[in-house]
């Protein structure tokens, strides 16, 4: 019986993942279970035990080396050149949703807001160095940036630019996070572009990405994802809130999204339309 226990043990496959701080880590870490509990091969996972949170480009390195075998993250060109994605969108394309933290006093600005051409007279506030930035210039809009975090809030305050968008789960813990300043989120308004968010595995793992990949399109298939997708507490929370099937919606270009994107299932992006 213990030659049978050792046995089983060993087939098992560990694999160290990056550790869970925020309810996306969380969702992904579930969304990773669900999937490879679907694999012919038995894995025990474990977050990474380093300690405090490090820098994308950090657990970009360690997945490079094989420090860690999964982590998750926005993907763009640059990241997907140095670690392979599994190109399943987790959160069905939901960070691509943009809605505005605007100043309080400036709704009635954005309610005559109907057309592109309304949408580009006005102006935008982004991090310099953000892949957003580069995707709102390209669609023709003007755009405020600088290099802090930070400033964008005071600039907003300020009326150096008009609209702040932000992730739909971003602006409820930051309208209120700098006392004094007078912002609001905007109503009726939301920009869309195409922007997955992947689970992206150690290069020297081919076979456990094909697992995660083989068991997330199941999950599809038989309507598991979306079940966790919108029933997530957080992720609910945010569509509630953010009220994305009513308002207005403006579909930008991403030109930055690789060319590998799977944009012709429409299965895995989110439809507000369905909601």
């Amino acid at each position: 019986m213990a030659l049978g226990v050792g046995a089983n043990a060993q087939s098992s496959k560990r694999i160290v993942i990056m550790p869970a701080f925020t309810d996306i880590d969380n969702y992904s870490v579930r969304m990773l279970k669900l999937s490879l509990a679907r694999a012919s091969t038995k894995y025990e996972i474990v977050e990474d035990s380093a300690s405090g949170q490090r820098t994308q480009g950090r657990y970009i390195e360690d997945l490079r080396a094989g420090r860690i075998d999964v982590m998750w993250a926005a993907s763009d060109a640059s990241i997907e050149a140095q670690v392979p994605p599994v190109r399943i969108p987790l959160l069905k394309g939901l960070l691509g949703h943009r809605i505005f933290l605007i100043h309080k006093n400036s709704q009635h600005k954005f309610d005559a807001i109907n057309t592109l051409d309304d949408l580009k007279k006005i102006k935008f506030g982004q991090g310099a160095t953000w892949a957003d930035t580069n995707i709102l210039e390209s669609n023709g809009l003007t755009v405020v940036k600088t290099q802090k975090y930070e400033n964008l809030f005071h600039m907003l305050d300020g009326g150096r630019f008009d609209a702040f968008p932000r992730g739909v789960q971003e602006p409820w813990g930051e309208v209120n996070k700098i006392p004094g300043l007078e912002l609001a989120i905007e109503k009726r308004l939301m920009l869309v572009y195409k922007m997955p968010f992947y689970i992206f595995v150690a290069p020297d793992n081919p076979s456990l990405a094909r697992d995660i990949e083989s068991g997330f399109n199941a999950m599809i298939a038989d309507g598991t994802f979306d079940h966790e997708f919108l029933n997530d507490p957080s992720i609910k929370k945010v569509i509630e809130l953010a009220d994305l099937k009513n308002r207005k919606v403006f579909y930008l270009d991403n030109p930055a999204l690789p060319k590998e994107t799977p944009v012709n299932r429409p299965e895995l992006w989110l439809d507000i339309n369905n909601l």
